[in-house]
């Protein structure tokens, strides 16, 4: 038992770093269903004429579609392969280098995207959703607040992919905790003495304490800022870049989809926005506990062992990746839908209300096997750079979504937007699925099929 114990918080190890990003990752689910039902709690889906919670979703919007396009294509994906092969190979100072560089720049970069965005807000603001009046004016101010926030998650992220790297889950995964606690710090608090803005305050606030706690972490773990003489920029980023180009049309879809269809629900009334959130949410409790959880564990090791050449592991770990998370994910979709009434009464909805969100958590509940499988084969394309793949298979998927989406408002409401999203995740598993089968073939010289369990 003890031995089981230490493995599984070993976090050098795939099922250590799994469980460890496993139950951070559940309690950060638990603390998204807390600001959900303090939402629902502070400002009632069916008694807020503004519709807070759905301005401040939706707020986030055209942020995160900038953030993921120029940022997170970036830092996601492509730089912890190219960490990781330095990591394996002793060079701890290029890895530091590469760090160095990729704040920099991308600090900057986003830094001037976002002020330029924030002062044409109010006049790209009615474009993006259909809020009109007082809700409209609230959608403004928090989508420049959250242009800020976002410009210090660039710092805070970029961190975070040394940390993965490192194989240092236990901060990474307890940060956004924090984050998620100081918005519901906000709702509860703030809300009385700073009315509708609470919410928002309480998420700038945790994004500070976030960057800083991250920014501690990787200074113990060794990281030193600096450069390679006078050089800004490293000379991986070059490389870098023809594999970030993919990589920002594939979250670029993927912001543009839940942006897209944010709209759409807007145009139902100013509850729908968080209703369909909230319903979303759950789904993705299951993909964020078991899915990312594997997928971030076998993710460093995987860039390892492309890095050392080593196919034999890299298969091994790949097919052990696939099996634990379909294991896991199948048995948690079908609990999701038993619990789906539950679910409403922990929200404290009732009525109408509880009724779309019940039906609309049943449908979302199919798209939580194929979700969480995504996660680990576009991170068995990112260990061997391969970002092309992915993206395709992305902006597939959200065309698909966005057209049953739009096909399907005028016949089935808000419900749309839920088959919408299963459509989109179906659509991606069958194209990453047929993909990553040809890559293997190709490069190592074996199906999925073939991989052998040890």
């Amino acid at each position: 038992m003890r031995k089981l114990f230490r493995s599984l918080i070993s976090q050098d190890r795939i099922a250590g770093g799994a469980f460890v990003l496993a139950v951070t990752g559940l309690l950060a689910s638990v603390c998204g269903f807390l600001r959900d039902q303090a939402f629902s709690i502070m400002f009632p889906l069916d008694k807020d004429p503004i519709g807070v919670a759905s301005v401040y979703i939706a707020a986030f919007r055209p942020s995160d579609l900038l953030f993921q396009i120029f940022v997170m294509s970036c830092l996601s994906v492509v730089v912890v392969p190219f960490l990781a092969g330095h990591l394996a190979h002793g060079r701890r100072q290029e890895m530091d280098r590469i760090m160095s560089s990729t704040m920099v720049l991308f600090g900057i970069g986003f830094g001037i995207a976002a002020l330029i965005l924030a002062i044409f807000f109010p006049y790209i603001a009615p474009n993006l959703v259909k809020f009109q009046g007082e809700t409209l004016e609230l959608y403004i101010k928090f989508g420049r607040i959250a242009l800020l926030t976002n410009f210090l998650f660039v710092f805070g992220n970029s961190v975070g992919q040394y940390l993965i790297a490192v194989q240092r889950y236990w901060v990474y995964g307890l940060t956004p905790i924090i984050w998620a606690l100081c918005t519901i710090g906000g709702i509860y608090v703030l809300s009385g003495p700073l009315g509708p803005m609470g919410p928002i305050v309480g998420t700038l606030i945790g994004t500070v304490i976030y960057v800083l706690w991250r920014s501690i972490a990787v200074i113990r773990s060794g990281f030193r800022f600096g450069f390679a003489g006078s050089q800004l920029i490293h000379e991986e980023i070059r490389q870098m870049g023809w594999l970030i180009i993919p990589r920002m049309a594939a979250l670029g879809a993927l912001q543009l989809q839940l942006l897209l269809l944010d709209r759409l629900a807007s145009g139902l009334g100013t509850r729908m926005v968080a209703l369909n959130q909230f319903a979303s949410n759950f789904e993705s409790v299951i993909p964020g506990i078991v899915g990312i959880a594997i997928a971030q564990s076998v993710f460093s090791l995987l860039g390892q062992y492309a890095a050392l050449g080593d196919g034999i592991k890299f298969k091994r770990c790949l097919r052990k990746g696939i099996v634990m998370n379909l294991a896991l994910a199948i048995p948690g979709a079908v609990c999701l839908a038993a619990c789906a009434g539950i679910a409403a009464w922990m929200m404290r909805l009732d009525g109408a209300v509880a009724s779309m969100f019940i039906r609309s958590l049943l449908i979302y509940a199919i798209a939580v096997p194929f979700e969480s499988l995504n996660h680990v084969m576009l991170r068995s394309f990112y260990s061997l750079k391969n970002t092309g793949w992915p993206a395709v298979t992305s902006v597939m998927s959200c065309i698909a979504a966005v057209v049953s989406g739009t096909l399907l408002l005028p016949m089935i409401g808000l419900y749309a937007l839920a088959v919408a999203y299963v459509v989109g995740q179906v659509v991606q598993t069958v194209l990453l699925g047929t993909a990553l089968g040809s890559l293997l073939q190709k490069k190592i010289g074996c199906s999925i099929q073939s991989i052998e369990v040890v």
